[in-house]
């Protein structure tokens, strides 16, 4: 990735001039199966572009519940949109098709719904994957009740892997999707908002308003387009080295809530943060969530024996 970033041809990106960014904004936009694709910064700046495109001020967005535009995007979306994110009830990140269209607001009195998001992988409910079957099911609620809908498909990657199919069969149906370079991927900066091309000039000024213009970018899409000549088998070792930690915590006890289903594995613990920090001062680093609950993420920097040295450094703290 460095040597393909050394070596980009560049331009600028506000004036659509840097060819290693529209390389990469065509190949994404193939292979998610939509119009257009515009390259972001972060994808917390590409969902909020979601949000001023679909949502109205004033209105409502219905989000499974523990989405990342409800619990890490610090209220952007009442600041920058002024638009209301309502949690749904959600196991394992996956909404009830029948509680969506319930709780979808007609009245002259509650804000009007606009928008439905799904999240797929859900990060909170533990990397959970949102299957063809039930996103059909989904959108037609969201067709049906005159909805537009967003996938965040920051890890859609991963879904991909374990579902054991293309990104765009996960992608359909929708009016944008983000996804995100820099998580399994392993790029080292971005995200891409797909989207109709009707779209692309009032994303593109959006993105300039939240300081998302950039200029010579191609320096950062030239990694991107490295991580996706192996994203299928980098990601599918990491399912597999995740799996093998799961496996490994059940066997030294260890409450795994719930099973991975990509590359994330949750623990259930005493004093979370105390834990972490004893994990790493052996060289085991993991996210503490709250006062019990850990998160594991396998990813591509890591060696073929990263589960085994990992349990074994484990073992040795508990």
């Amino acid at each position: 990735m460095r040597r393909a970033m050394a070596e980009a041809e560049v331009g600028d990106d506000v004036y659509g001039e840097d060819p290693t960014v529209n390389r990469l904004e065509a190949t994404l936009a193939e292979l998610l199966g939509f119009e257009a694709a515009l390259f972001f910064p972060s994808g917390t700046m590409a969902n909020q572009t979601a949000l001023l495109l679909h949502a109205p001020r004033a209105s409502e967005v219905l989000a499974p519940e523990g989405a990342h535009v409800f619990e890490f995007e610090l209220a952007a979306p009442a600041m920058l949109s002024g638009v209301l994110v309502r949690p749904l009830p959600a196991p394992s990140g996956r909404p009830d098709p029948g509680a969506v269209a319930a709780a979808v607001h007609t009245s002259v009195h509650q804000a009007p719904t606009a928008l439905l998001w799904l999240e797929n992988t859900h990060n909170l409910a533990g990397g959970t994957v949102l299957d063809r079957n039930l996103t059909d099911r989904l959108l037609s609620v969201a067709r049906e009740k005159e909805l537009k809908a967003h996938l965040d498909g920051a890890r859609i990657w991963n879904a991909a892997v374990a579902l054991k199919t293309p990104p765009a069969a996960l992608a359909a149906g929708f009016d944008s999707v983000m996804v995100s370079l820099s998580k399994g991927l392993g790029a080292p900066v971005g995200s891409v908002l797909l989207l109709p091309r009707a779209l692309l000039p009032e994303a593109r000024r959006y993105r300039k308003v939240m300081g998302g213009g950039m200029r010579q970018a191609g320096v950062l899409a030239a990694a991107a387009l490295v991580a996706l000549l192996d994203w299928e088998e980098t990601l599918a070792r990491d399912h597999a080295l995740a799996q093998a930690l799961a496996e490994g915590f059940a066997k030294l006890g260890l409450a795994v809530d719930p099973p991975p289903e990509t590359n994330m594995v949750y623990l259930r613990v005493e004093d979370a943060p105390g834990f972490c920090r004893r994990l790493e001062a052996v060289g085991v680093r993991a996210l503490p969530l709250g006062e019990d609950r850990v998160r594991f993420v396998t990813h591509r920097d890591l060696p073929e024996d990263a589960a085994r040295l990992a349990l074994a450094r484990i073992e040795q703290v508990l």
